[in-house]
């Protein structure tokens, strides 16, 4: 097991993608938090793990909280002594309606970033003591693959998402001397969040990828488990677009 023993908080971890990420990093021998504002789904999925042998504990959180964000980070000290991997993957997109950029009002526009963006600065913040005294420290961020051909009527969304790139090399130039590795994930549209797009576009989407077929949740968490190892010790301020081949860059 390539975690085995490693310490991994993922927010939003009770649901969609971030409930593959804490499943595939607790086979991988992770003790998981499973952190989300959804606390009762949480609980489901850290009762899950522990029922099939692991070790994963539920803890409430609002990111766009410092004091929560905090909570977060000391529940997973108390609970298993360090912190080796921060999987930044709440976020807001099923709940957003696509709308022109001239109907979009300030405050659904700083709710998106205060979520998408601001979230991961006050999670890093929170975990970032623990990685340092430990000297090692992984922190994932979910950005998203529609920053390089964008999306019309989406425009806070593709925003914040471009955004979380400049976010993971600024900060990867900052931890760097305390041997904390900081990299993105940019998932292509998943199954499980389609949220406003069309059944024609779906289609349209999967003809455009080399793998023409849907891609799943599943298809993004041995991405993530590669940057939570150590075999992505030399890696850091990169952004891994996994989308089946829709984009190639």
């Amino acid at each position: 097991m390539r975690l085995k023993d490693r310490v991994a908080i993922v927010t939003g971890g009770g649901v969609g993608i971030g409930k593959a990420y804490v499943h595939g990093l607790a086979k991988e021998g992770a003790k998981v938090i499973v952190a989300d504002i959804q606390d009762s789904e949480a609980k489901k999925v850290a009762d899950k793990i522990t029922a099939d042998g692991g070790e994963a504990k539920a803890v409430y959180v609002d990111v766009t909280s410092v004091e929560k964000t905090q909570v977060m980070a000391q529940e997973a000290m108390k609970a298993y002594g360090r912190i080796d991997i921060l999987v930044n993957n709440a976020g807001l997109y099923s709940a957003i309606k696509k709308k022109s950029f001239m109907e979009i009002d300030s405050d659904e526009w700083d709710r998106v970033m205060s979520v998408n963006v601001k979230g991961l600065w006050h999670c890093v913040k929170a975990v970032y003591p623990a990685m340092k005294q430990q000297g090692k420290g992984k922190i994932i961020n979910v950005s998203s693959g529609t920053v390089f051909g964008s999306s019309p009527n989406f425009l806070h969304y593709v925003s914040s998402k471009t955004a979380v790139i400049g976010f993971t090399r600024a900060l990867a130039r900052e931890v760097g001397d305390d041997n904390i590795c900081v990299n993105s994930i940019m998932p292509g549209l998943t199954i499980s969040t389609q949220g406003p797009m069309t059944a024609e576009r779906l289609a349209d989407r999967r003809r455009r990828r080399a793998f023409q077929r849907e891609q799943y949740p599943a298809d993004l968490v041995g991405t993530v488990i590669f940057l939570a190892s150590d075999d992505s010790d030399f890696m850091t301020g990169q952004s891994v677009n996994v989308d089946g081949g829709v984009n190639m860059h």
